[in-house]
């Protein structure tokens, strides 16, 4: 009987996951997962810089030439859209405007605030949304600004997604990082409920398997943090800060 049971579920996660991939092959969006764990530069998404090259890569290897990173919108330079090689990066911040969410802090956005939306999903006005220094109240208009966007930079494929990752401090195995709540969002409002679970946890693991920094990062995560925290990442030269 035990191995019935298990033999059930198997089937039942290989057939929701089947159906999952079908009914999101027509998106225009391609969910992937957590970028990185921790800073290795600041800021680590502007042209040429080690994180947002890595994005452009995994764009380029899908045969997109569109990406989209979504952040936390704390202090922000206004998560501005710009090119990185032959690939346009979108990015996309969030403001929650109910909870005490601290700054990278999606651990914490889990336990305390996430019943509700992972239920539910994120409920109409909680979120605000940031790109390019404009301010949208819905993740509609903010969405369909970043389809127009990238249709204007001749969108090639699927608009390859991924959230941020960043951790300040902490085990940052154990904590989400900056920008996942928005990601778990976006795709929910891009393929419904199950899609959300199952790009939640399939991302969960993505970075695991395909970011050629995971060891040297979370080897060096709490080094790199206080490098971060003290300052000491900063590019003088770089066009602004994350």
């Amino acid at each position: 009987m035990k191995y019935k049971i298990i033999a059930s579920i198997i089937i039942l996660i290989i057939l929701g996951s089947t159906y999952v991939i079908l009914s999101t092959s027509n998106g225009d969006i391609e969910p992937l997962g957590r970028l990185s764990f921790v800073k290795i530069s600041n800021p680590d998404m502007y042209t040429g810089s080690p994180h947002s090259n890595l994005l452009a890569q995994y764009a380029e290897e899908r045969g997109s030439n569109t990406a989209l990173v979504v952040h936390l919108a704390g202090h922000t330079n206004g998560y501005p859209c710009y090119q990185n090689g032959n690939v346009f990066i979108e990015e996309l911040g969030f403001q929650d405007s109910e909870s005490n969410y601290a700054e990278n802090n999606s651990y914490t956005w889990l336990i305390e605030s996430s019943l509700q939306m992972l239920i539910f999903g994120v409920p109409d006005g909680r979120f605000r949304y940031v790109s390019d220094g404009m301010v949208f109240n819905n993740i509609s208009s903010a969405m369909n600004y970043l389809n127009e966007r990238a249709q204007a930079h001749g969108q090639v494929g699927k608009v390859v997604m991924v959230w941020h990752g960043t951790v300040r401090g902490g085990n940052p195995n154990f904590n989400l990082g900056c920008g996942a709540p928005l990601y778990f969002n976006i795709c929910w409002y891009e393929y419904g409920r199950l899609a959300a679970y199952y790009y939640m946890v399939t991302g969960i693991l993505f970075i695991y398997f395909n970011s050629p920094y995971t060891w040297y990062e979370l080897t060096n995560a709490q080094q790199l943090q206080n490098a971060y925290n003290s300052g000491q990442l900063d590019l003088q030269y770089a066009p602004y800060e994350d």
